[in-house]
Parts: structure tokens; C-alpha cells; sequence
């Protein structure tokens, strides 16, 4: 199967609102966090929208890439 790919004006059709997956993206990868509570409705905490790299983001949270570790990784970001 080949690896999806996302641009990020396609990662942004991922944005988790009116029940839709939630994407965001962390180095490169995509993650699905579609089931996790600290996402509702493509909010994280009113800090970050789903549908988006955080990779800049993630360097001032109190958490790092630890923290998406066990969510399936979809593809990788390709811009």
C-alpha cells in the first residue's frame, strides 16, 4: 500500500468540526487523534485546531511527540 500524502491545504479538510476525522500533523507525519478526548470538535484545549503542523507548536507545550505516541500515524506531510 503506498504512504498517504498530504499537503497542508489537504491536512486542513481534516479539522475534526461537526464530527468530521481530526488530523494534525508532528514532524512530517500525520496523525489521526479522531478519538482522543483532548480533541473535541478539532480543539485542543483552546490552545490549537486540528488540521494543522504543530510541529512549531509542540516546542512550547508541556508535552512533546511522546504525547502521540499510540494514535495511528496516516501519512506524512509533503509541504
Amino acid at each position: 500500500m503506498a504512504e498517504r500524502t498530504f499537503t497542508s491545504d489537504q491536512l486542513a479538510e481534516y479539522d475534526g468540526r461537526d464530527g468530521g476525522e481530526t488530523f494534525i500533523a508532528f514532524e512530517g507525519e500525520v496523525y489521526d487523534v479522531t478519538d482522543s478526548p483532548m480533541w473535541i470538535d478539532g480543539d485542543h484545549e483552546s490552545e490549537h485546531v486540528a488540521g494543522a503542523d504543530l510541529t512549531e507548536a509542540m516546542a512550547d507545550a508541556p508535552h512533546g511527540g511522546e504525547s502521540l505516541q499510540g494514535f495511528p500515524v496516516v501519512g506524512v506531510l509533503i509541504d
